[in-house]
């Protein structure tokens, strides 16, 4: 079984779990942008729009995980534990209402992860 390159904490995913009951299908993003740019952001999935330098990194929680091309190359030897902690970010993300933020905790892949990791998509 392939080594996926994103995961997701039991607490974040019961964050995204009671957002799909309110908001339907998500979407994640991390654009790379400055301050909480470079955060994981959750959106409907039918108001984002996936661009030609975002890369699917992988799925968690049932929802699709998108990446800026430039921030893959920084961390495309990184596992991504999405989490969720107290605080209010400063983004368009669906969980800052509720007094939260998701955030990445990177971890680095063993030399045998990195020979049999899940593939990327290109969205080119």
């Amino acid at each position: 079984m392939a080594v996926p390159r994103v995961t997701v904490t039991d607490r974040a995913k019961e964050v995204i779990e009671n957002l799909k009951k309110e908001h339907g299908e998500l979407v994640f993003h991390q654009s790379g942008g400055c301050c909480d740019g470079s955060a994981p952001m959750c959106f409907p999935k039918d108001e984002f729009m996936v661009g030609a330098c975002d890369v699917k990194v992988g799925n968690i929680a049932g929802c699709d995980f998108f990446m800026a091309e430039d921030q893959f190359e920084y961390n495309q030897y990184t596992q991504l534990i999405i989490d969720v902690v107290e605080g209010r970010g400063s983004s368009f993300s669906l969980e800052i209402p509720l007094g939260l933020r998701f955030v990445a905790k990177p971890r680095l892949f063993t030399k045998e992860e990195l020979e049999d990791l899940e593939p990327v998509e290109r969205m080119e």
